[in-house]
Protein backbone atom coordinates (compact mmCIF):
# COMPACT_ATOMS: atom_id res chain seq x y z
CA UNK A 1 0.00 0.00 0.00
CA UNK A 2 2.85 2.35 0.93
CA UNK A 3 4.76 1.58 -2.47
CA UNK A 4 1.17 2.10 -4.34
CA UNK A 5 1.22 5.55 -2.55
CA UNK A 6 4.87 6.41 -3.45
CA UNK A 7 4.15 5.94 -7.12
CA UNK A 8 0.80 7.28 -7.82
CA UNK A 9 1.04 10.39 -10.00
CA UNK A 10 -2.79 11.71 -9.82
CA UNK A 11 -2.65 15.24 -9.26
CA UNK A 12 0.95 15.49 -9.27
CA UNK A 13 1.57 19.27 -10.37
CA UNK A 14 4.01 19.53 -12.77
CA UNK A 15 7.55 22.00 -12.29
CA UNK A 16 6.53 24.30 -15.05
CA UNK A 17 3.17 24.87 -12.93
CA UNK A 18 4.89 25.34 -9.61
CA UNK A 19 7.85 27.67 -11.14
CA UNK A 20 4.42 29.71 -12.22
CA UNK A 21 1.98 29.71 -8.91
CA UNK A 22 5.33 30.62 -6.92
CA UNK A 23 6.04 33.48 -9.18
CA UNK A 24 2.62 34.68 -9.01
CA UNK A 25 2.88 34.24 -5.15
CA UNK A 26 5.82 36.10 -4.83
CA UNK A 27 4.81 39.15 -7.31
CA UNK A 28 1.68 39.20 -4.71
CA UNK A 29 3.72 39.20 -2.03
CA UNK A 30 5.96 42.04 -3.18
CA UNK A 31 2.94 44.49 -4.16
CA UNK A 32 1.34 43.26 -0.50
CA UNK A 33 4.78 44.30 1.21
CA UNK A 34 4.70 47.23 -0.51
CA UNK A 35 1.20 48.82 0.17
CA UNK A 36 2.15 47.58 3.86
CA UNK A 37 5.31 49.95 3.80
CA UNK A 38 3.28 52.86 2.77
CA UNK A 39 0.59 52.90 5.08
CA UNK A 40 3.12 52.66 7.55
CA UNK A 41 5.17 55.86 6.81
CA UNK A 42 1.63 57.03 5.69
CA UNK A 43 1.02 56.55 9.80
CA UNK A 44 4.38 57.58 11.05
CA UNK A 45 3.95 61.20 8.84
CA UNK A 46 0.91 61.48 10.71
CA UNK A 47 2.43 60.84 14.35
CA UNK A 48 4.94 63.47 12.84
CA UNK A 49 2.73 66.14 12.30
CA UNK A 50 0.78 65.74 15.90
CA UNK A 51 3.98 65.94 17.59
CA UNK A 52 4.98 69.05 15.16
CA UNK A 53 1.78 70.62 15.81
CA UNK A 54 2.37 70.61 19.89
CA UNK A 55 2.53 74.06 21.22
CA UNK A 56 5.58 73.91 23.76
CA UNK A 57 4.74 77.24 25.38
CA UNK A 58 5.12 77.77 28.68
CA UNK A 59 4.89 80.80 31.47
CA UNK A 60 4.87 80.77 35.08
CA UNK A 61 5.36 83.74 37.55
CA UNK A 62 7.73 84.09 39.74
CA UNK A 63 6.87 84.61 43.64
CA UNK A 64 8.09 86.30 46.69
CA UNK A 65 7.71 86.25 50.58
CA UNK A 66 9.33 89.41 52.76
CA UNK A 67 10.60 88.69 56.14
CA UNK A 68 8.45 89.61 58.96
CA UNK A 69 11.07 91.88 60.96
CA UNK A 70 12.85 94.43 59.04
CA UNK A 71 13.56 95.06 55.26
CA UNK A 72 14.59 92.32 52.17
CA UNK A 73 12.70 89.62 50.91
CA UNK A 74 13.08 86.00 53.20
CA UNK A 75 12.48 84.15 49.70
CA UNK A 76 12.45 85.22 45.81
CA UNK A 77 11.81 82.74 42.64
CA UNK A 78 12.04 85.26 39.50
CA UNK A 79 9.17 83.94 36.76
CA UNK A 80 9.78 82.05 33.21
CA UNK A 81 8.39 82.58 29.72
CA UNK A 82 9.28 80.57 26.66
CA UNK A 83 7.10 81.19 23.54
CA UNK A 84 7.15 78.43 21.03
CA UNK A 85 8.06 79.27 17.37
CA UNK A 86 6.81 76.81 13.93
CA UNK A 87 10.55 75.13 13.19
CA UNK A 88 11.31 74.50 9.81
CA UNK A 89 9.91 70.93 9.69
CA UNK A 90 6.71 71.20 11.21
CA UNK A 91 3.86 69.55 9.51
CA UNK A 92 5.48 68.99 6.35
CA UNK A 93 6.48 72.49 5.72
CA UNK A 94 10.15 71.52 4.32
CA UNK A 95 10.76 70.29 0.99
CA UNK A 96 13.33 68.43 0.60
CA UNK A 97 15.21 68.58 -2.40
CA UNK A 98 18.96 67.73 -3.88
CA UNK A 99 21.93 70.55 -4.29
CA UNK A 100 23.31 70.93 -7.82
CA UNK A 101 26.49 68.82 -8.43
CA UNK A 102 30.01 70.52 -7.78
CA UNK A 103 32.76 70.13 -9.45
CA UNK A 104 35.15 68.05 -7.48
CA UNK A 105 38.52 70.45 -7.43
CA UNK A 106 41.80 68.49 -8.52
CA UNK A 107 43.16 66.06 -6.70
CA UNK A 108 46.93 66.50 -4.79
Amino acid sequence: MFTALLNDEAGFIVSAELVLVATIVVIGLIVGLSEIQHAVVSELNDVADAIGSLNQSYFFSGFSAAKSFGAGFKSYTRGSIFADQTDDCDNNQCALSCDAPVVEGPKL
